[in-house]
């Protein structure tokens, strides 16, 4: 299969027109010219752009599952829905919770993997966001159920995910923090500091230790303080870290938005931390079992105002940067090969020969047209 284009995102640049030739599920060629039709797969894109699909490393849940607690087909039907929003690789995020309840998503996330559906967007393994977190940054998080990373308890949680385990978000100033953000990334799992008010000192011994990123910037952790940089400040200058930026615009302002794709420019990965609400209609919707109420105009959010995830749709957070001015290609880089590096998949997130063939085609105002995953037509917009 061909598919030419345009225009085509090829190493973090806009070119074009050129085409992607796919064989077998993989990228084999990226030509600077475009090739016409030969054969009854080959697809010729008349405008728009060619990207590689879409990477969101943080999703609670979205169109009104709530992954916590969801059974496996119901994640199913999330990664069905991911691939109309450009998404074509996703992390299931667990938040903080009994350990028990952490195995059982654990367990349905075995099921899934399982199922192997090639009918909607990868699941690329679990990121648990908890139970080691810092309670004076809870955020939205269930301060009860937080603990320190006990290496029985980082075992036994590695141990339920089978290998599923891909990301951890944890305060590394908690007692044997960075012990385990040792024994994590020695498992090959990419740690992420966050609901964390450690200093930055501490930040950047995380990550001496091995953790290469940071959750949500400026969300539930240490601020930037002129003589205390804290988890924001350093992850704006530690270029070994990956900083997340939950780019709905109320997570984060414009401006600030702004100041983190100039700071850490290479290294912001877009996340929706979505839950249940996003893709939904506003009304009440769960988070981790909690009840949160979505409204217009502003984020979910819990009774007590704590905002409580988001409604955003990674292809929404994409248009949201390039408003603020951010370069077309450096936004679709923040959602694509940033996470994917993240991850250390250099076989995802780009065009590139080798990489597999997860492909976007987007309007020229960057609106989610048609999508493919492993080369495999999943959705397409409809069409008059």
């Amino acid at each position: 299969m061909r598919v030419s284009a345009p225009r085509l995102l090829v190493d973090g640049r806009l070119t074009g027109p050129g085409a992607v030739e796919v064989s077998a599920g993989r990228i084999v060629a990226v030509h600077d010219r475009p090739v016409g039709a030969a054969g009854p797969d080959d697809v010729q894109l008349a405008t728009g752009v060619l990207v590689p699909g879409l990477v969101d490393l943080q999703v609670n849940g979205a169109f009104g599952c709530d992954l916590a607690d969801a059974p496996a087909h119901e994640w199913q039907a999330v990664a069905r829905s991911l691939p109309a929003t450009g998404v074509t690789s996703w992390q299931p995020t667990l938040i903080t919770a009994p350990l028990e309840r952490l195995e059982q998503g654990l367990a349905v996330a075995r099921a899934v993997a399982d199922a192997a559906d090639p009918s909607g967007a990868r699941m690329l393994g679990v990121h648990l966001e908890g139970p080691f977190l810092s309670p004076a940054r809870a955020g939205v998080h269930d301060v009860a159920q937080m603990c320190d990373p006990e290496p029985a308890t980082v075992t036994r949680l590695l141990e339920a995910g089978g290998g599923l385990v891909t990301m951890v978000t944890l305060a590394p100033e908690r007692p044997g923090g960075i012990e385990a953000v040792a024994t994590l990334a020695q498992a090959g799992v990419c740690v992420s500091v966050g609901h964390s008010d450690a200093t930055a000192d501490v930040v950047a011994a995380a990550a001496d230790a091995g953790a290469r990123a940071v959750t949500h910037v400026f969300n539930a952790q240490r601020g930037l303080h002129h003589r205390e940089p804290g988890v924001a400040g350093r992850a704006l200058v530690d270029e070994r870290l990956a900083v997340g930026l939950i780019a709905d615009l109320h997570h984060v302002s414009a401006d600030v938005c702004r100041l983190v794709l100039t700071a850490a420019c290479g290294r912001v990965v877009l996340v929706t931390d979505a839950m249940a609400a996003a893709g939904m209609p506003d009304g009440d919707y769960l988070l981790g079992g909690q009840q949160v109420h979505v409204r217009r105009g502003r984020p979910p959010q819990r009774a007590d105002g704590t905002i409580a995830g988001s409604a955003l749709l990674l292809d929404q957070a994409v248009r949201n940067v390039v408003g603020l001015g951010v370069p077309v290609e450096q936004a679709l880089d923040a959602a694509s090969r940033v996470p994917a590096d993240a991850l250390r998949r250099p076989d995802l997130g780009r065009l590139a020969p080798g990489a597999v063939a997860d492909l976007l085609w987007l309007s020229d105002d960057l609106v989610p047209l048609r999508t493919w995953v492993a080369g495999r037509e999943v959705w397409a917009a409809a069409r008059s």
